[in-house]
């Protein structure tokens, strides 16, 4: 069965197999507090209003209430290489990450800095190289335990961390730096390897830029990705986590102010955030 639920400003609406239902109360928090997240989807679809269209664009929230948002990097072969090719200095050191049995992790977002699917991400004032990431996103519970995925737009500034890898707050962390949507695909188990990620960038209504990855081509596990995440760290709220990115533009390319990006990971959806 698939089953994805959203987040509205009427509270949290359900895709059961392609019929839609608003749920009767429940907090977004709850679903990611909760051991058994499709049990108590459950438990309030029992007693949900059948809605008679998918809500609007327009109508969703970014699916985040009090988590907060991390990321990893070079988890792609095409991610280390862009990640070379961008730093001034001796790049060495994002080989090494690939390599190497730790992961690299950063904090990303607080909610505030979310846009949700149709709202605007934004571009720094001070770099003039910027490119959307477009990742797998898990959703992850206090205890450690994925329980759903998203889609996440970790915006990036190339340029200013590749002055300097000290920069990578300052070219990852800001308003409007982070996109997620739709909703939150209810999952199992990890998704299918051959799962695509597909990027699309819009300018002016015409294509300039596509691109795909697969979930295959990731050299860690979600899964790793999490624990490493969990170690002497607690997320009382539960967290998501961008998986980092297998698409990469190349390097003439930056997005500019009135562009479209738009990410699609079948079953979850597609999200797409304007660019100012």
């Amino acid at each position: 069965m698939l089953l994805r639920v959203f987040r509205t400003p009427e509270g949290l609406a359900v895709d059961r197999d392609g019929s839609w239902l608003k749920l009767a109360g429940g907090r977004w928090d709850e679903l990611f507090l909760s051991d058994d997240a499709g049990g108590w989807l459950a438990g309030r679809m029992a007693e949900a209003a059948p809605l008679a269209a998918e809500p609007p664009p327009e109508g969703l929230l970014p699916p985040i209430e009090s988590q907060e948002v991390w990321a990893a990097g070079v988890t792609y072969y095409r991610s280390r290489s862009a990640r070379m090719e961008e730093s001034s200095s001796e790049g060495d050191f994002y080989d090494r990450v690939y390599a190497a049995d730790r992961p690299e992790l950063f904090f990303k977002a607080s909610p505030h800095r979310v846009a949700g699917h149709g709202q605007r991400v934004r571009i720094r004032r001070d770099s003039l190289w910027n490119v959307p990431e477009p990742e797998l996103a898990v959703c992850v519970t206090p205890s450690g335990r994925i329980f759903g995925a998203t889609i996440g737009n970790d915006m990036s500034s190339r340029d200013i961390e590749g002055q300097n890898p000290l920069y990578l707050p300052q070219a990852k962390v800001y308003d409007q730096c982070c996109g997620l949507g739709p909703g939150v695909l209810i999952t199992s188990g990890p998704l299918e390897p051959s799962t695509e990620i597909v990027l699309e960038i819009r300018r002016g209504g015409e294509l300039a830029f596509s691109g795909t990855a697969r979930l295959e081509q990731m050299k860690r596990r979600p899964e790793e990705l999490v624990e490493y995440l969990y170690r002497d760290n607690s997320f009382p709220n539960g967290c998501i986590l961008l998986t980092g990115t297998g698409v990469v533009p190349p390097n003439d390319f930056t997005l500019r102010s009135g562009d479209l990006v738009r990410i699609t990971i079948p079953p979850i959806g597609t999200l797409e955030n304007p660019v100012i």
